[in-house]
């Protein structure tokens, strides 16, 4: 992620709807990728200081959970993010919204990291055979609008869906202490079900596909057998020097979704360790390799950042022989993906 700054010269954030020093309004315009300082104009529409006319996105002009905006004359409502989504939580309930915030705030950052790296972003609406959409959907654990019912998050046909409860600090860490989870964000989750979506739009053939039964495994494999036998009997012995984590073990899809992840989570904190000055390259202008290596140093130093000040590590997972060739295999799909535009 890059450093923003308000015209005023005060350091702001991908966040901010408004600057704390000069009180001016704030938006991020994907077009540009940049958080600009606009001027009101009355009537909802926002100035930049080269006269382009915006509007916030209608969710962030109804429900503050948005600081995205779009053209003045965009024929859509909703800013280009937020054309992704195709349910969200209740608003008529106040618990919401700060779940909803919290979900648009992963939903945006991943949409970032999606674009710095070039891949195609389609909504299901303007595509429904290739585009993507979004539920953020509640079950019976969070109202009694749905009694007994119980949603996973995943990804089905087109469709990453997120329990709106995973926004909630607190049940998400009951259930990442109940699985024995190390990590687990919104975020993460985004960019692990991101996973199972561009390998849907990638739909690998020949020599790729070939090249990933050989380093992930027989995707094949029953996928709902896997997970059973994994959520029974645990990951097998010795997992850790093939796997970045035990779930990756429980099938070769799930072990493609969750090096996926990962391969975003370096992308983005090495992005922002760049901008920082603590590399001398942006991550795009390295190697799979070089990147790997750069990461090593910088995770460490997150890692031990975050003792100094009592908490957890940042990032407590090791990267081995073989999830390093995994990544490799991704940086290469994803060359491929960029070719889908």
């Amino acid at each position: 992620m890059r450093r923003f700054a308000c015209d005023c010269g005060s350091p702001v954030y991908f966040e901010n709807d408004f600057c704390i020093n000069c009180q001016s309004a704030l938006g991020y315009d994907p077009s540009r990728a940049d958080l600009i300082t606009l001027a009101d104009w009355g009537e909802g529409i926002f100035r930049d200081f080269l006269g382009n006319a915006f509007r916030y996105c209608s969710n962030g002009e109804l429900f503050g959970v948005c600081n995205w905006l779009r053209p003045a004359d965009s024929p859509s409502q909703f800013c280009t993010a937020c054309q992704f989504n195709r349910t969200v939580p209740d608003q008529s309930r106040p618990e919401n919204q700060e779940r909803w915030l919290v979900l648009e705030r992963g939903k945006k950052r991943l949409f970032y990291t999606l674009a710095q790296l070039k891949l195609p972003m389609l909504n299901g609406w303007a595509d429904p055979q290739r585009g993507l959409l979004l539920d953020f959907i509640e079950d019976g654990r969070t109202s009694d609008k749905y009694p007994e019912t119980f949603v996973s998050t995943g990804y089905l046909g087109g469709v990453i869906t997120i329990n709106a409860l995973e926004a909630d600090d607190v049940a998400r860490v009951t259930v990442q202490d109940e699985l024995g989870e190390s990590y687990r964000t919104v975020l993460g989750h985004l960019r692990h079900e991101s996973g199972h979506y561009y390998w849907s739009l990638l739909n690998p053939e020949g020599r790729l596909l070939a090249e990933f039964r050989q380093v992930f495994g027989d995707e094949r494999l029953s996928y709902q057998a896997a997970l059973d036998s994994h959520y029974k009997n645990g990951p097998p012995p010795g997992w850790r020097e093939r796997f970045i984590s035990s779930y990756a073990s429980a099938h070769p899809s799930e072990d493609w979704a969750e090096c996926w992840g990962h391969y975003l989570h370096i992308y983005d904190a090495l992005d922002t360790a760049w901008a920082h000055q603590l590399l001398a390259r942006q991550p795009g202008f390295m190697s799979m390799s070089e990147r790997l290596r750069a990461w090593s140093k910088v995770s460490l130093m997150l890692n031990e950042l975050n003792r100094s000040v009592g908490r957890g590590d940042a990032y407590p997972f090791v990267i081995n022989e073989m999830v390093a060739e995994k990544l490799e295999l991704i940086d290469l799909a994803m060359d491929r993906l960029r070719t889908l535009r």
